[in-house]
């Protein structure tokens, strides 16, 4: 399978597919590749000891300050991936201990991502070449939020061109009750945070939805435990998320200096979150508007469609 590349200026390129050679290979490409998983922190590979029945092949956190037990397989998977991957899970929510050995040990952990070691969540994420879609009917029956990512890899000139395609199924399965998988809405929120913030917070997660639809821009709006991310296939453009339990910030995903240059006017940068890729700036309810970010909004959408 061949993958060009027209560009504007210059002659079309041709990417060669290139399958990992070895899964350790595979592993430490994905690994060292910041950003692949948009909001999930790597904290250690190839995970040893303890009474775990195999070895996970990494352990993560994300932003939301669930535990992630990610596998990787340099072959085609299928449902059969799924027992393996639970006991790993098993493990990880038996043993809070050693998973906050592997967050303190961390070179560089995320000062924005606070881990409740006494009843964390647990994330499972299979990554593979490829994996069968029937997969999914049976991750809907797991009771353990799943993410199964396709990573393939083409190479043209010595640079490398890597494919993410998280699945999703097509048809919503049914509501239950799902451990693992909380409903994030204003009662979740009013019980976590104080409430007249709570209502700032929805009022501009509205205008904002409101102003991308003006836009056309072609967003999906995500409430999670810690902020409301408007994304575009895996990988969010900007949100709003919570700094403490009353303050309010817009973060977007765009590089440093780009994110100062549009900077609205009178308006300073709270922190730039280099794990992340995030500009942060604080919400100042009854004075911050959405429309005065209107050039940050365009950019991280342009940064992350790659369309103007």
């Amino acid at each position: 399978m061949n993958l060009f590349w027209r560009r504007k200026v210059g002659d079309t390129l041709n990417f060669l597919s290139a399958p990992f050679k070895s899964e350790e290979e595979f592993e430490r490409a994905v690994f060292e590749t910041k950003g692949l998983l948009e909001d999930v922190y790597l904290l250690k590979r190839q995970v040893r000891g303890g009474r775990k029945p195999g070895i996970p092949d990494i352990v993560g956190v994300d932003s939301d300050g669930n535990v992630c037990i990610v596998e990787m397989k340099n072959v085609p998977v299928d449902a059969a991936i799924l027992p393996q991957v639970l006991q790993y899970a098993f493990w990880a929510e038996s043993n809070p201990d050693s998973i906050k050995s592997l967050w303190l040990e961390a070179p560089e952990p995320p000062d924005d991502v606070q881990i409740a070691f006494e009843h964390y969540e647990v994330r499972i994420i299979v990554i593979a070449p490829s994996i069968d879609p029937s997969t999914l009917a049976l991750v809907g029956k797991i009771n353990y939020p799943v993410d199964l990512v396709e990573v393939k890899r083409w190479l043209a000139d010595g640079d490398e061109f890597l494919l993410v395609n998280r699945l999703e199924p097509e048809v919503p399965p049914k509501v239950r009750p799902v451990r693992g998988l909380p409903e994030y809405g204003r009662d979740f929120y009013e019980a976590h945070y104080n409430k007249v913030s709570v209502q700032h917070f929805l009022n501009y997660v509205d205008q904002t939805a409101a102003f991308v639809r003006q836009a056309g821009w072609p967003l999906e709006r995500k409430f999670n435990k810690h902020y409301c991310g408007f994304k575009h296939g895996f990988f969010n453009a900007f949100g709003i998320k919570w700094i403490g339990s009353k303050s309010l910030a817009f973060f977007f995903k765009l590089p440093e200096d780009v994110a100062r240059r549009l900077s609205p006017k009178g308006v300073e940068m709270a922190n730039y979150e280099n794990q992340w890729k995030e500009a942060v700036f604080l919400v100042e309810p009854g004075s911050t508007t959405v429309e005065s970010f209107a050039a940050l909004f365009r950019a991280a959408v342009e940064t992350l469609t790659g369309k103007k």
